[in-house]
C-alpha cells in the first residue's frame, strides 16, 4: 500500500505523456476540415502533401474530352465507310470479271487486259485504304493530345495555387496503379472535374466573341 501514490504518480505522467503524443500527431499531420451544405464535416488535402486524381473518371467525365472524341468518332466513321464503299465496289468488280471468265463471256486478250487493271485497282486501294488508316491514327493521336495538354495546362495553374508537393494520376479499377490505395481525402478528382469542365465551359462561350 505504501507504493501506491508512486503508482499513481507513474500513471499519471504515462497519461500526460501519451496526451503529449497525441496533440502533436494532431498538429504536425492536420488537415483542414470544411463543412457542406448538407452539414457533413470532410477533411481536405492541405499545401505540401501528395495528391492523386483518377484519371479514366477525368477521361470519361471531361466535356471537352468527350466533345472531341464525338468529332474524332463522327470522322473515323466517314473515313470507314468510304473505305468500305470502295472495297465493295472493287470485290464486286473482280468477282463480276472471274464469273465472266469462268463463263466464258469475255476474249483471253480481253480477259487479260482486264486482269492488270484490277490488279492495279486493288494496289491503289490497298495503297488507300493504308493512307486512311493512318489518317484516322493522326486524328486520334491528335485527339489525346489535345486532351492531355488541356488537363496539364490546367493543373500547372491550379497547384500554383494548391502548391501540393506532387499531383499523381491513377487509373484502374481492379488494382489502380500507381495508386492501388490512399487516404480518400487526399482524392482531388471532383475538384479537377469541376475545374476542368468550368474552364472548357469558358472557352466555348468566348469563341464566338473572339470570332
Amino acid at each position: 500500500m505504501k507504493n501506491t501514490p508512486l503508482i499513481l504518480s507513474i500513471i499519471s505522467l504515462v497519461a500526460v505523456a501519451a496526451m503529449g503524443i497525441i496533440l502533436l500527431t494532431t498538429s504536425s499531420g492536420q488537415k483542414k476540415t470544411t463543412v457542406t451544405p448538407e452539414g457533413v464535416t470532410e477533411t481536405t488535402a492541405q499545401k505540401g502533401d501528395i495528391v492523386y486524381f483518377n484519371l479514366d473518371r477525368i477521361l470519361n467525365e471531361y466535356d471537352m474530352a468527350n466533345d472531341l472524341r464525338t468529332v474524332v468518332q463522327s470522322k473515323v466513321q466517314s473515313i470507314q465507310e468510304e473505305v468500305n464503299r470502295r472495297g465493295t465496289r472493287l470485290q464486286n468488280d473482280i468477282n463480276k470479271f472471274q464469273d465472266d471468265v469462268n463463263k466464258g463471256l469475255i476474249l483471253r486478250s480481253v480477259a487479260e487486259q482486264k486482269s492488270q487493271t484490277l490488279a492495279q485497282r486493288q494496289q491503289e486501294f490497298q495503297n488507300y485504304a493504308s493512307q486512311k488508316d493512318q489518317e484516322i491514327m493522326e486524328e486520334q493521336q491528335v485527339m489525346v493530345n489535345q486532351i492531355g495538354d488541356a488537363i496539364k495546362t490546367f493543373l500547372d495553374k491550379y497547384n500554383a495555387e494548391k502548391e501540393y508537393a506532387l499531383i499523381i494520376s491513377t487509373q484502374g479499377d481492379i488494382l489502380p496503379a500507381p495508386v492501388a490505395a490512399g487516404d480518400p481525402h487526399l482524392d482531388i478528382t471532383e475538384e479537377i472535374l469541376a475545374g476542368l469542365n468550368e474552364e472548357y465551359v469558358k472557352t466555348k462561350n468566348a469563341k464566338p466573341a473572339q470570332e
